[in-house]
């Protein structure tokens, strides 16, 4: 449980990271990071990151994939995460 947290903990880090890097790139007209990357690290357990660094840095809110889509992902994980955890009985 204890390297799950970690994981969880750096692939958010991870994700909210790659938004930001993402929002300047695109100020700065410099080589941008894929939105597959995008979205792979939300699907990868980043979804919470991908979440708070779209609102931080205000970076694809107006895409309707990624305002519908990133939060679809995080309460998917969500309800996987009940099935799994949860205690039997």
């Amino acid at each position: 449980m204890k390297y799950l947290v970690i994981y969880l903990l750096v692939i958010n880090i991870v994700a909210f990271a790659l938004m930001g890097i993402d929002k300047s790139r695109a100020r700065n007209g410099q080589w941008r990071i894929s939105e597959a990357s995008l979205f792979l690290s939300a699907i990868l357990g980043g979804s919470i990151g991908s979440i708070a660094g779209m609102q931080l840095f205000r970076h694809k809110t107006k895409h309707w994939y990624f305002q519908f889509g990133i939060p679809a992902i995080l309460m998917i994980q969500l309800i996987l995460a009940f099935f799994l955890f949860r205690s039997p009985g």
